[in-house]
C-alpha cells in the first residue's frame, strides 16, 4: 500500500486493486498546484472549496461524503461526526473523519478537525497505525491541538497536513502553521520521504514516527 500527499488535505492511497483520493482541492483557490486524479473512491470530509473539488477526480465508483460504515472493493471506510471548530459546527459546520482500513493497516484521516476529540469519538477511532491529521491552525486546530490528539489517539504513524506549504501563493494559506513548530513540539521521530510505503505483513517500527512527505 502506498500513499502520496497531493497538497492540503489531500492524499492518494493505493494497493494492488484499488485507489482512494481524500479532499481534491480547488488549485486556484489554495495556489497551490493540482493534477487531475483518478480513483476508485473518494473521501470528501466537508464541502468547503480546498476540499471538495470532485470534478479534478475520475473514474470513482464512489463519493463518502458524511457518516456511515461502508465496504467497497474490498476496503472499509467508517466515517465520523465531528466539527470544522471549538463551536460545535457554529463558525465552519460539520467535518467528517474518516477511518480506513485497507491491507489489514487502520489509518485515520482527520479533515478539517476544529476541536478536541471526546472520549466516545477516540473510542470508535480504534487503533490507529497511520494518523493523517490538520495542524495548521486558523481554520483547523493548531500544532499545540494536534499535539494533544496524536497522543490520545497513539498513532504508529503520523502524517501533518493542512500546513502552510512552502511556494503557496495564496492568502489562505499563507495563514498557515508551517510543519516546523508541530515537529517541534512532538518531539519524535522524522523521516523526510516521497511516499509512505507499508507492506502487508510487514510490523511496523515500534517508535512512533512523524512521516513528512513531500508534495507530489
Amino acid at each position: 500500500m502506498e500513499i502520496t500527499y497531493l497538497g492540503h488535505s489531500s492524499f492518494k492511497i493505493i494497493n494492488k486493486t484499488t485507489s482512494v483520493l481524500t479532499d481534491p482541492f480547488d488549485p486556484q483557490m489554495l495556489g497551490v498546484k493540482f493534477a487531475p486524479q483518478s480513483a476508485d473512491i473518494v473521501t470528501i470530509s466537508h464541502d468547503h472549496k480546498d476540499h471538495n473539488n470532485t470534478k479534478a477526480a475520475s473514474g470513482y465508483k464512489k463519493i463518502l461524503t458524511g457518516p456511515g460504515e461502508y465496504e467497497i472493493n474490498g476496503v472499509s471506510f467508517i466515517g465520523i461526526n465531528s466539527f470544522h471548530d471549538s463551536e460545535e459546527g457554529k463558525q465552519r459546520g460539520l467535518n467528517t473523519i474518516f477511518i480506513i482500513e485497507m491491507n489489514d493497516f487502520r489509518l485515520a484521516h482527520l479533515g478539517d478537525l476544529g476541536h478536541k476529540l471526546s472520549d466516545k469519538t477516540l473510542n470508535t477511532i480504534g487503533d490507529i497505525d497511520v494518523l493523517m491529521i490538520p495542524i495548521g491552525g486558523k481554520y483547523t486546530i493548531n500544532s499545540a491541538e494536534a499535539v494533544e490528539i496524536v497522543r490520545d489517539i497513539e498513532p504508529k504513524i503520523i502524517i501533518p497536513m493542512h500546513y502552510q506549504l512552502p511556494g503557496a501563493t495564496s492568502e489562505l494559506e499563507k495563514e498557515l502553521e508551517t510543519v516546523d513548530q508541530f515537529i517541534t513540539t512532538l518531539g519524535c521521530k522524522v523521516e523526510h520521504l516521497p511516499k509512505l510505503t507499508l507492506r502487508e505483513g510487514a510490523p511496523l517500527a515500534e517508535d512512533q514516527t512523524i512521516a513528512l512527505l513531500a508534495k507530489k
